[in-house]
């Protein structure tokens, strides 16, 4: 469920496509997104049983160790797109707004806290050229919870 008036519009990140663009200034710690209709879950051993281009693993993300949420139907949160300076912060299926947020930003997260421990994503990030691995799930989730603790202090 995306909280704030929003739009899906061609990304302004070179090679990304759509991205999702807040038609609502969004305070500094405040929910973006969040997880309303988590049917399926996966252990990661299941998923990668399935090729990387099948609709099962585009659709996934990783909620939690090695568990990952898929979501075939394809709702809006999938164009949230990649960023190593992201406007969101990834956290357990949630996206917070790591600063104030003006109406027409559009909204990114670090993929690398959504993807699995080591997984490589099939493109660069567009801005440094780097690759984009994800985190293991101790630093994944340690990061993003002292981010999110830093957030809600100081609201």
């Amino acid at each position: 469920m995306i909280l704030p008036r929003y739009r899906v519009e061609p990304s302004r990140i070179p090679g990304a496509g759509k991205g999702l663009f807040l038609d609502e200034a969004v305070a500094r710690g405040r929910v973006i997104t969040a997880p309303d209709n988590i049917h399926t879950v996966w252990p990661e051993a299941k998923l990668r049983q399935y090729s990387a281009d099948s609709i099962e693993v585009e659709s996934s993300v990783r909620w939690f160790e090695d568990q990952f949420s898929l979501t075939p139907e394809w709702s809006d949160e999938c164009y949230v797109n990649h960023s190593f300076t992201p406007t969101g912060l990834w956290h357990l299926g949630f996206i917070f707004a790591l600063v104030d947020l003006p109406a027409g930003a559009e909204v990114t997260v670090d993929y690398r806290l959504v993807i699995g421990s080591g997984e490589r994503m099939p493109f660069v990030d567009a801005e440094s050229g780097r690759d984009i691995v994800g985190l293991p799930w101790s630093e994944a989730l340690g990061g993003s919870a002292a981010v999110l603790a830093e957030l809600q202090a100081k609201k």
